[in-house]
C-alpha cells in the first residue's frame, strides 16, 4: 500500500501509540481531583503543555487544549466574535478556507455580524491590497489559513501581520492545519498572530486532540463551558492520553522535519515533472517556496476526480480529491472555484498529500501506475 493521503489524515506513530496506551493504563486519574492521583495527572498535563510551548518557542500559558482543528477554529472565530462584539462585527476571512472556517463564519453572518471574503488569484493566494482595503473601523477580526488543504498554497502570513501591525486591536487568526512540521512554523509564529489552531491527527498523534496558541493579552469569549478546565477557557476534563500522545508527536515530527521537507520536495518534484508531460494534465499546485513541501493537486481532463481516486484505490495507491472533508459530497473544489477554474476541470482535481513515511520509489511505483491509467483513461475518453 502506498498511502499518499497524509493532509486528511496521518497514521499514529508506535511510539505515540506506546505513549497513549501507557498514560491510559497508568495516570488514569482525573487532573482536577485533589488527591495525589489527580495530582500525577495534573502534573504530567502540565508537562505536555511546557512541552508542546518549549518545541513552538511559545509560553506553556499560551497553549490551550482542544479536540482538534475544528473546534480550535471554531472557538477562536466565534470566542472574538462574541467577546468583541460590542467594538464591531465586521470580520475578515479569505475565500479559500476550510470548511470548519468557512462554515464558522457563515453561522456569524446568520447572526448578524457581515463578512468579507477576500479573493485569491490563480495561486489561491489573497493580496495584501485587499486585505489592506477590506479593514474598517468595525473589524475585530482577520483569520487567514497558513496552507490550503487543497493545492498547498502558502498565505503571505508574515506580510498580513506586518498590515496588521497598524491596527493591535483586531486579532489575527492563522489556520495552521496543515503547517506543523512543513518547515513554515516562523511564519507561522511570528510576532503578530494572536491565534494559531492546530489538529493532532494531521502529524501523527490521535485523532480527538489538538490545540490552540492564544497570545497572552488577548481574549476569547470559550464556547465550552463547564468545570473550567482550561484556566476557564475550555471546560471539559482533559483527554490527557491524547495530549501526552500529542507532546510526543510533535516532538517527533519537528525532530524529522529538515529531512522530511526536503524528502517531499523531492517526490512532489518527480511525480510534477513525470505527469506534467500528458495533455489532458493540469497541475494547481507548484514545488516552491510560496507552496507546501507535501501537497500537490493535479486533474486529468475528462475524468471525474473521484473516478481517479478508485482507479488508483485498486492499484493499492491512495489518494483524495482535494479536502477530504468535502469527498463523499462529490463536491468540486472550493479553492478551484475561487481561482475561476472552469467547473469541468475543477471536477476532475485530485490530490496527493505526502507525509514523512513517504519515499522516492513510492514516487516511482506512482508515476509507473499513472502511465498506465492515463492510457486507459485517454482510452474511455
Amino acid at each position: 500500500m502506498i498511502y499518499f493521503d497524509n493532509s486528511a489524515t496521518t497514521k499514529v506513530l508506535p511510539e505515540v501509540l506506546d505513549t497513549y496506551n501507557k498514560v491510559s493504563e497508568q495516570i488514569w486519574g482525573n487532573p482536577s481531583s485533589l488527591h495525589n492521583f489527580g495530582e500525577q495527572a495534573f502534573n504530567l498535563l502540565e508537562q505536555s503543555r511546557k512541552q508542546i510551548a518549549g518545541l513552538l518557542n511559545v509560553h506553556p500559558d499560551e497553549i490551550y487544549f482542544t479536540s482538534g482543528g475544528t473546534e480550535g477554529d471554531n472557538w477562536v472565530i466565534k470566542g472574538t466574535a462574541i467577546e468583541k462584539r460590542e467594538f464591531g462585527k465586521h470580520l475578515i476571512t479569505t475565500s479559500v478556507e476550510h470548511a470548519a472556517v468557512r462554515n464558522s463564519f457563515e453561522q456569524l453572518k446568520q447572526l448578524g455580524y457581515e463578512v468579507t471574503y477576500l479573493p485569491v488569484d490563480n495561486e489561491g493566494r489573497i493580496s495584501i491590497a485587499d486585505l489592506k482595503a477590506a479593514i474598517r473601523p468595525d473589524t475585530t477580526l482577520v483569520s487567514i489559513m497558513a496552507v490550503n488543504n487543497e493545492i498547498g498554497t502558502i498565505q503571505p502570513i508574515q506580510e498580513a501581520a506586518e498590515l496588521l501591525k497598524n491596527y493591535p486591536k483586531i486579532h489575527f487568526h492563522v489556520d495552521a492545519v496543515q503547517g506543523l512540521g512543513k518547515g513554515i512554523q516562523d511564519q507561522i509564529f511570528n510576532d503578530r498572530t494572536d491565534f494559531a489552531a492546530f489538529s493532532g491527527h494531521k502529524f501523527h498523534a490521535p485523532r480527538g486532540t489538538g490545540f490552540i496558541y492564544g497570545r497572552r493579552g488577548r481574549r476569547i469569549a470559550p464556547l465550552m463551558n463547564g468545570g473550567g478546565q482550561e484556566k476557564n477557557q475550555r471546560s471539559g476534563t482533559e483527554n490527557l492520553p491524547g495530549i501526552a500522545a500529542m507532546a510526543k508527536a510533535i516532538r517527533l515530527v519537528l525532530e524529522k522535519e529538515p529531512r522530511a521537507v526536503e524528502t517531499e520536495r523531492q517526490i512532489k518534484q518527480l511525480i510534477m515533472d513525470h505527469i506534467s508531460k500528458f495533455d489532458k494534465v493540469t497541475i494547481f499546485s507548484k514545488n516552491d517556496d510560496t507552496f507546501a513541501p507535501h501537497i500537490l493537486c493535479f486533474a486529468i481532463k475528462g475524468v471525474r476526480g473521484e473516478t481517479i481516486v478508485h482507479a488508483f484505490e485498486k492499484q493499492g495507491i491512495y489518494i483524495s480529491t482535494t479536502s477530504a472533508c468535502s469527498s463523499k459530497d462529490h463536491a468540486e473544489s472550493g479553492t478551484l472555484n475561487a481561482m475561476q477554474v472552469p467547473d469541468d476541470i475543477a471536477t476532475s482535481a485530485v490530490r496527493i498529500s505526502l507525509g514523512d513515511h513517504n519515499t522516492l520509489d513510492e514516487a516511482k511505483q506512482f508515476v509507473k501506475v499513472f502511465d498506465t491509467l492515463y492510457e486507459e483513461f485517454d482510452k474511455l475518453s
